[in-house]
């Protein structure tokens, strides 16, 4: 799995509530299309992790680099079906930081014949 990581703020006056069922109506929309395979949205819990990585964290799963592709396509179109359910999102958040992980080690990874 290839995990993509957001973290964010909401914009001055959203609510939190707000912005967590517009990020669950983007992500169900992405997973229904099969571009994503799960989803996780999670706040800072007693004001403990870094400011500068948000309040809100959202984790995004896909099964490869191609699957997550697709998903960036869809964003960047900027149509329809697509574009009012990110831009619904998209537009309640703020302060957006982004990594890529993946589950390790992977499972191409072979043992005993590396050379570093």
């Amino acid at each position: 799995m290839d995990i993509y990581h957001i973290w964010c703020d909401t914009r001055p006056g959203v609510q939190d509530t707000d912005f967590a069922a517009a990020l669950e109506r983007w992500m169900a929309h992405l997973a229904n299309e099969g571009l994503i395979e799960g989803w996780r949205l999670s706040r800072r819990k007693l004001g403990l992790g870094p400011r500068e990585l948000g309040e809100f964290h959202v984790t995004v799963e896909t099964r490869d680099m191609s699957q997550l592709e697709a998903a960036f396509q869809a964003a960047a179109s900027r149509a329809e079906p697509h574009e009012s359910v990110h831009q619904g999102v998209n537009s309640l958040a703020r302060n957006l930081t982004f990594a890529l992980y993946r589950d390790f080690p992977d499972e191409v990874r072979k043992r005993g014949q590396e050379r570093f």
